[in-house]
């Protein structure tokens, strides 16, 4: 895979255009559209650290798990690379302290091309840097998933490899891309490298000990 700064800037303007339009496209999760109604109401309080993802971050109680009242929740279940660029004016608008993203399985879920998911996690740090230039950005990396949960949705089945292609582009281009980049994967795997069972409770998303893990590393690290 040949991924270069330059074609990902050239390609911005085209992905942007492609998500302004997310919430008015037919299919789109009438829970992404309601919650995001209710983040648009909230008043602009800023300075403050946002959870920035789908189901899994939404999931969290994160001003228990961090410690901080203030922490916002911005995770929408179902979401989708090109909902979070879609939303992301609610995020700069805020001028927070500290962006923690996590994005991208439900793009696997629907096969959308690694390239793009990459490009598109680029381009939601590029749009939050230009906006809030202040703001600390964190990507933390997709998560692995554990194929031996019976529950485990089939959409999600075989992704493993993708995840760790978009992981190690991650990692390899946070430098270049001006965001640090949080391996997560790496603390959540098992000897196998799936996602640790005692952490799941379908091999997705996780259970209360998997958030507390999760929390964990956060604090254990010192990005808070």
């Amino acid at each position: 895979m040949k991924l270069t700064v330059v074609f990902l800037v050239a390609l911005t303007g085209e992905i942007f255009a492609q998500a302004r339009s997310y919430d008015t496209l037919p299919n789109v999760p009438e829970h992404y559209l309601k919650r995001y109604e209710l983040f648009k109401k909230e008043p602009i309080i800023k300075n403050r650290v946002i959870m920035l993802g789908n189901s899994i971050t939404e999931n969290g109680d994160w001003k228990k798990l961090l410690a901080d009242t203030t922490a916002i929740n911005r995770g929408i279940s179902g979401d989708v690379t090109f909902g979070v660029i879609n939303r992301i004016k609610d995020i700069t608008d805020r001028q927070p302290a500290k962006v923690f993203i996590l994005i991208g399985i439900n793009d696997l879920s629907r096969n959308t091309p690694d390239e793009i998911i990459i490009e598109n996690i680029f381009s939601i740090v590029a749009k939050i840097h230009g906006r809030s230039p202040k703001t600390k950005i964190y990507v933390q990396s997709i998560l692995p998933t554990n194929e031996t949960f019976k529950n485990l949705d089939k959409k999600f089945v075989g992704k493993a490899e993708h995840i760790l292609t978009i992981n190690t582009q991650l990692k390899k281009y946070a430098s270049k891309i001006h965001f640090t980049y949080l391996d997560l994967h790496s603390y959540f795997s098992d000897a196998e490298g799936r996602m640790n069972a005692i952490y799941s409770i379908d091999g997705l998303h996780l259970n209360q000990k998997g958030y507390s893990h999760w929390a964990e590393f956060i604090k254990k690290e010192k990005y808070l």
